[in-house]
């Protein structure tokens, strides 16, 4: 079974009067033929994956471009400061989304939640949440299948991919998986994951695809530290009660009209946004 909406999945636990990871396990147990520690264990991959990639980080790398490389390790220095703006745990999020987004520009092992390019997010928000705030690692399995639901809907109504519908896409449906999946973790209930979904969406709509050189670096790496901030915010917004004025699955469709206006050269093709300005055009040509 695999879901087209929010509202679907939402009423199919609530119908079966299962927490929502659950429902969203067992939809992923059926859809793939497999069984229920068949996919747990394929979950606590993804998350050790993700463990993986954040620990193998090395401030000295660099990617073949030259690009990339470096800010993550700036910014973990810096967060252990102790008169950062934002605090330690903001920091830090904003530190492994940048390790994460280099680790992929360096060709190292990363998930793709939901795309290389889209890899920081979730792990940014997630791994030091579980620091923080104390959660093991069969909650953040949870978490995982709850953004996983959430993507799946994404991916069906409307777009995980840059080349299609921008950055909006990918940044934007990473913190829209993200946001939920951080409501799971503080005890929210299923609206309040789709609300945050819905908000995460919102904040980044329209957000273009314009890398330069295209290359999966400038600006995509820093705008992993947008998707986990704006996850954050979007989350705690649904915990406090906040909800999206547009329902859930109308902020869905209305992403992926968004998707189908921008024009191709704000959709991955390198030609405009970033990748047009002076330096982007310098860069493109260094060679020629």
């Amino acid at each position: 079974m695999e879901f087209t909406s929010i509202h679907q999945m939402l009423e199919s636990a609530r119908e079966e009067g299962l927490p929502l990871w659950e429902a969203i396990l067992q939809a992923d147990c059926q859809s793939q033929g497999i069984s229920r520690e068949e996919s747990l264990s394929k979950m606590a991959g993804m998350l050790r994956a993700m463990k993986e990639a954040d620990g193998n980080y090395r401030a000295q790398d660099r990617s073949q471009s030259g690009l990339v490389g470096g800010d993550g390790g700036k910014m973990a220095d810096y967060a252990r400061q102790d008169n950062t703006l934002c605090g330690p745990f903001l920091s830090e999020v904003m530190a492994g989304a940048l390790r994460m987004g280099e680790c992929n520009a360096c060709m190292k092992r990363i998930v793709a939640a939901p795309t290389a390019g889209a890899c920081g997010v979730l792990p940014a928000v997630l791994l030091p949440y579980a620091r923080h705030f104390g959660a093991e690692d069969n909650k953040l399995i949870e978490a995982l299948y709850v953004a996983s639901g959430f993507g799946m809907v994404i991916a069906a109504r409307a777009s995980i991919s840059g080349a299609e519908g921008g950055c909006q896409a990918e940044i934007g449906s990473a913190a829209a998986m993200a946001a939920p999946a951080l409501v799971h973790l503080q005890g929210g209930s299923p609206e309040q994951m789709a609300n945050a979904c819905a908000m995460a969406v919102k904040n980044l709509l329209g957000l273009v695809c314009d890398p330069v050189g295209g290359l999966v670096e400038v600006p995509c790496v820093k705008r992993n530290v947008i998707g986990a901030m704006d996850a954050l915010s979007a989350a705690q917004m649904a915990l406090a009660g906040i909800e999206s004025r547009v329902p859930p699955d109308q902020v869905l469709d209305a992403m992926a009209e968004v998707g189908r206006s921008l024009p191709h050269t704000l959709r991955e093709t390198g030609k405009g946004g970033l990748a047009a300005t002076p330096f982007g055009q310098q860069y493109m040509h260094r060679e020629e």
